[in-house]
């Protein structure tokens, strides 16, 4: 009896001794951590507007004096242009400069060329740049209305910036000439499409 008493103590304590090692060989887990955010700057919502850009147009004219009974016509135009936009930050103030020819004719009477100076003052929403234009346009005659005299003009654009070096746009323009050569008062509205290359 003593005898397996002292096995049954010995088993145990060989069991209980085996348990400890083999808790003791137990790793305890590893928590990896996450990896840290990584912080995108953001990008900037407006693109450089500065710089000189020249390029070339193609639209629509409509013309008419007052009562439109001594002229009132349409047709194309075609034109190219020049300038100079300075990029503030959110603000875009230019000038440029336009001739645009006309193929517009009523009663023998042509409507020939505009040549614009402009002054332009947009917004810079990155890679669009709407804006205001206003300033002084002269008009040239032929046929039986022939000569030329100086007017005003005001107006909306739009330019994108396709690339660096390349914008494509939009205007709409009214041309006011008033007692043009002291014989009639002329108005003429202007829709055109615009490719501009930016130095």
């Amino acid at each position: 009896m003593k005898r397996m008493i002292i096995a049954l103590t010995s088993a145990t304590a060989l069991t209980a001794g085996a348990t400890a090692a083999t808790a003791g060989n137990i790793s305890e887990p590893v928590v990896e951590m996450a990896p840290a955010p990584v912080v995108v700057a953001p990008v900037p919502m407006g693109n450089d507007w500065t710089g000189f850009y020249a390029g070339a147009s193609l639209g629509y004219a409509e013309a008419s004096e007052d009562d439109e009974t001594v002229f009132d016509g349409d047709g194309a135009t075609y034109g190219v242009h020049a300038g100079y936009d300075y990029d503030f930050g959110s603000f875009v103030l230019g000038g440029e400069l336009e001739i645009s020819a006309f193929d517009v004719s009523d009663n023998d009477i042509d409507v020939d060329s505009v040549a614009r100076a402009k002054l332009r003052a947009g917004y810079d929403a990155g890679a669009f740049l709407p804006y205001l234009t206003v300033g002084a346009a002269q008009l040239n005659t032929g046929g039986a209305l022939d000569g030329d005299d100086t007017g005003s003009f005001y107006g909306v654009g739009m330019d994108y910036m396709m690339s660096d070096s390349i914008r494509v746009g939009g205007e709409i323009l009214q041309h006011d000439f008033d007692d043009f050569e002291d014989a009639v008062n002329l108005d003429a509205t202007t829709a055109s499409l615009r490719v501009s290359f930016q130095f």
